[in-house]
């Protein structure tokens, strides 16, 4: 006759808990009316131990207000608080997101600002002085 995986499984753990169970009782006094539950402890401790541990999911809440995250000098990061004139290296490099993640998981606006906008407007200047974005 032919067992399956998952019957051989269970045979294994009432198995490991009947040995379990004798060790027990063989060793430490135990009421008769007590031993059902005992083994229905331990081959449900056995039965667990198989199976990963469901971890609740906490929605993380953003470091400051959406609203005050963008400043004129700074952007502030979401995810830690910490004050950036450019945010896209840091998510990258300390939370391994592109600013497309970034703004999904925050639920921002596709034009949510990487840069902080004086940042933006004093490298466009230097960039305009220099001479680059003019056609030859």
């Amino acid at each position: 006759m032919f067992n399956s995986p998952e019957r051989d499984g269970q045979t294994d753990i009432v198995s490991i808990a009947a040995d379990i169970v004798a060790a027990y009782v063989s060793n430490n006094p135990l009421p008769v009316a007590e031993l059902p539950k005992l083994i229905g402890d331990i081959h449900a401790a056995l039965h667990g131990i198989g199976t990963p541990a469901t971890e609740p999911v906490v929605k993380q809440q953003p470091a400051v207000s959406i609203r005050k995250s963008v400043t004129a000098d700074y952007i502030i990061c979401l995810e830690d608080g910490k004050k950036f004139k450019s945010l896209k290296r840091h998510i990258g490099v300390h939370y391994n997101l592109s600013p497309d993640e970034y703004r999904q998981k925050w639920n921002l606006p596709a034009d949510y600002p990487m840069v902080a906008p004086n940042y933006a407007a004093t490298r466009s200047a230097m960039a305009k002085s220099i001479g680059l974005g003019r056609k030859a």
